[in-house]
């Protein structure tokens, strides 16, 4: 069966997450976005887990559980802050597991490291390669995916807090390492450029802190809807059963360029090339973000396509279309009220970006909304990349296109 699948979110016991985080306003909003499969996020936090095991049904022989019509999966992300060879690293990693007895295994082991009640992502003095021996301990079962791969700050490879290889990061327990998440800032043909994570399948997830953004980023699979299932087509990156990501534009992730936010300096690798990393306006190191890293890293050029590669599509959420083709602001009433009366005309976001054709575009939405998926699908885009922690900003209409549609109503 063909599915989509988010794997990783948080929930409202999370720092900076919405109230609306919990498990009927996923399932609601999974329906909407058209997710069949949605991680749980932040097992480790026990007010959150008694919730899950309060709605969740199971299905033990699958390793995953239900909610009015939506499958939920165990997932957590760890925060690990520790020095390893004289150096201070900061890194994020997913955790998966199909049932709450090897989720209370995992949470005994990891309560050792660390205060899981502080955060529903907790911060924890682990390495990375002490993390992988103590699930392998638990169970073979579990699975260990690095997060946000390239993000500067909190990564395996981030610019200021990581690796430059996953056996530095990993040790022997590299092995076991069979997927990555490539973030919101980087998508898989950036990732391509380096021969190191060939053998890896690269995963995309929202990271979702409001039920509004989850499936903002995601994995479509065509396999029994089954953890086990799931583990083993990661294991062997199975292209014919994992089809595709769907992908923000890269640029549109908060740390796409270099720049420095406090001064309001967006640059290119090659503009901080020339001032030497450091800001031109205060002299402060500049934030160096993930297409600065990639290259850094990569042993290929841009453009390289490697063999039985997983495909993936970019989009562009339907609630930031809409708000552009009416020129308000996303978060606008308009654009919600807009969303939830389109949406039961196509049966979710995902059938609108990516499975509806052109003629049931045209037919069934406004002119402008229509035209904007349709660009979107086509690349057709202006996008300021984001940089140190901002968002990149995407233009689908241009500022001369609203100006002519001004004039013509004098």
């Amino acid at each position: 069966m063909k599915f989509v699948a988010d794997f990783h979110i948080h929930s409202k016991y999370s720092r900076a997450t919405s109230r609306d985080m919990d498990i009927p306003n996923l399932a609601k909003w999974a329906r909407l976005k058209g997710i069949s499969l949605l991680g749980t996020g932040d097992f480790t936090h026990h007010l959150w887990l008694q919730e899950l095991k309060k709605h969740l049904g199971t299905e033990p022989q699958k390793g995953l559980f239900s909610y009015e019509g939506i499958h939920f999966i165990l997932t957590a992300e760890i925060s690990s802050i520790y020095s390893q060879n004289g150096k201070v690293y900061r890194v994020h990693n997913v955790i998966m597991a199909p049932s709450f007895e090897i989720v209370a295994e995992i949470n005994k082991a990891l309560s050792k490291q660390g205060n899981l009640a502080s955060d529903g992502r907790p911060i924890l003095g682990i390495s990375c390669i002490k993390l992988a021996e103590e699930l392998s301990k638990i169970s073979k079962d579990i699975m260990l995916v690095p997060a946000h791969i390239w993000t500067p700050w909190f990564s395996v490879f981030g610019s200021n807090s990581g690796f430059n290889s996953l056996e530095e990061a990993f040790g022997k327990y590299v092995e076991n390492i069979t997927a990555l998440e490539t973030g919101l800032s980087s998508d898989p043909g950036m990732n391509w450029r380096l021969s190191q994570l060939d053998k890896y399948s690269l995963i995309s997830n929202s990271d979702s802190h409001s039920p509004q953004r989850i499936g903002r980023e995601a994995n479509v699979f065509d396999c029994e809807m089954d953890y086990y299932e799931i583990k083993k087509v990661l294991e062997a990156k199975d292209n014919k059963k994992f089809l595709y990501t769907v992908e923000f534009f890269p640029e549109e992730g908060k740390y796409h360029f270099d720049g420095h936010r406090n001064c309001d300096l967006r640059l290119s690798p090659a503009e901080t090339k020339k001032y030497k990393g450091l800001c031109p306006r205060c002299n402060r190191p500049i934030t160096k973000g993930v297409l600065n890293r990639v290259e850094e890293l990569a042993d290929r050029p841009e453009g390289y396509v490697p063999e039985n590669n997983i495909g993936y599509k970019s989009l562009v959420s339907f609630d930031e279309i809409i708000a552009d083709a009416k020129g308000v602001d996303k978060k606008s009433k308009a654009v919600l009220r807009e969303y939830m009366e389109i949406i039961p005309a196509f049966g979710s976001e995902f059938n609108i970006l990516v499975n509806a054709t052109e003629k049931e575009l045209f037919s069934k939405l406004p002119e402008k909304i229509a035209e904007g998926v349709k660009r979107v699908r086509e690349g057709k885009l202006q996008i300021e990349p984001g940089y140190d922690g901002e968002y990149g900003v995407i233009k689908i209409f241009g500022l001369d296109e609203k100006k002519n549609e001004q004039m013509t109503l004098f």
